[in-house]
Order: structure tokens, then sequence, then C-alpha cells
């Protein structure tokens, strides 16, 4: 099964779930799989939350490069548009994916771990994030379970340290095309701040060549909010 579908970045986590979550284009919820080595992943993406009392937008680039079969290194650059503010730089996320185990290597699942630094350098909480999660998926043919989650070290006055994770299933649905669902949650980020549980669809569509196009919307199950989430995808 092609795995753009599960592929994890990080450039929705800054727009659906409240500037703190880590994403995955199209979902949150992250897969343990690298890119294929010696390839680029990039997203040219476009995503954003609407919720009572304000609408973020955010646009960039979310780069992806493996070089190795288990390693991945991930570079999120956004811009970032709260209502009533001016298009700025948003917070850098850098990342890692480091894969422990595979399924084609006679292990039940594969899995990986992900570190991700978030840099406060531009219009965003001003404080530094370090997530430690746990990712693994299993396949069934035309079909993919994942799922995990993980801890993170949100600094700052006022913020506080929280848990996030998700499941997901994932299935082919024709040529070049696939879809899924998943349930993901996160924690409180900050003092006076509600947990936030979504259910959210995404899709990818292979157009021709490397380029591929995704989409995803969901809804909060817990608190009104909306999220979506758009990205041209080029395979290199």
């Amino acid at each position: 099964m092609n795995r753009a579908i599960l592929r994890c970045g990080v450039a929705c986590g800054m727009l659906a779930l409240p500037q703190e979550a880590s994403a995955g284009p199209p979902f949150f919820t992250d897969d343990p799989a690298p890119t294929a080595r010696g390839k680029w992943e990039i997203f040219d993406y476009a995503g954003g939350t609407i919720e009572p009392g304000g609408t973020t937008v955010a646009f960039g680039l979310d780069l992806n490069y493996a070089p190795t079969d288990a390693l991945q290194a991930g570079l999120v650059v956004p811009l970032v548009k709260a209502e009533g503010e001016r298009l700025a730089l948003g917070d850098v996320e850098v990342g890692m994916k480091v894969q422990l185990l595979r399924q084609d290597r006679g292990a039940v699942v594969d899995l990986s771990t992900v570190p991700r630094l978030t840099l406060p350098t531009g219009r965003g909480t001003r404080s530094m994030r370090v997530m430690l999660p746990l990712w693994a998926e299993r396949d069934f043919g035309d079909w993919s379970l994942f799922g995990g989650g993980g801890w993170t070290l949100n600094t700052g006055a006022g913020r506080r340290n929280y848990w996030q994770g998700g499941f997901a299933i994932a299935r082919r649905l024709g040529s070049g095309w696939q879809g899924g669902v998943e349930v993901f949650s996160q924690g409180a980020t900050a003092a006076g701040e509600r947990p936030l549980t979504v259910i959210n669809a995404g899709t990818i569509l292979h157009v021709s060549g490397p380029v591929s196009l995704l989409g995803s919307f969901g809804q909060g199950i817990n608190r009104k909010a909306s999220v979506f989430y758009t990205a041209l995808k080029l395979d290199l």
C-alpha cells in the first residue's frame, strides 16, 4: 500500500490543534514508515482551524528526506495568519523519524520513534516544545491500521506539558486513490485551555508522475472546532 496517505510530517499540527500538535498529511496520527531511501517528500500546504472566537490559517512547506532506509529528517516552515492579525512567520519544526521494527523483516508491526522540536522563530507560542512519541502500524492487504502518541515538553510561562495520540484506519479505494479516518486527542497545552479530541477524514489522490493531492476535514468531538488541510505533494 502506498504509504503517502499515512505519512506524518508536522505541517498541519500548528493549524488544526491549537498550534501544539504534531500532524501528518493529511492526518494528525503519524505512521512509522520513513519515505524511500534517498528520496524527498515535499508538501506545499494550506490548512486551518475554524472555532468560535477566531479562525487561524497557515501556508507553508513541509520537507522530508530519507538518507537511509530507517531514517527520515523533516523540516516545516509555516506562514500563519490568525484572525485580526497579519500573515507572519510561524514556529519552525524539525524532526527525525527512526524506524525500530519492520513487518517485512519479521516483526508483527512497524514501529518508529519521531522526536520533534518546535522552535519559537516567529508568531506562535513563543516557547520551545519537544515531542517524544512512538507510532506503530499493521497492514492487512489494502487496509492499514496505525496509531500511537507521546508526551510533549511545553516550555514557557503559563504553558503545560501534555499527552497526545490517535488511531487511524486507511484503505486503498482504487488505482492511485486512498482514504481513511482517524480519532486524535490532545491534552490542554496551557492554563485555562480545554483538551481537544477530533474525528478527521482524509484522502490522497495520485495525479501524475511525482504529483499527488491531499485533503482532510475534521470536527471536534468535545469542542466546537472544525479543521481542514490541503496540500500538493511531490515525491522526488
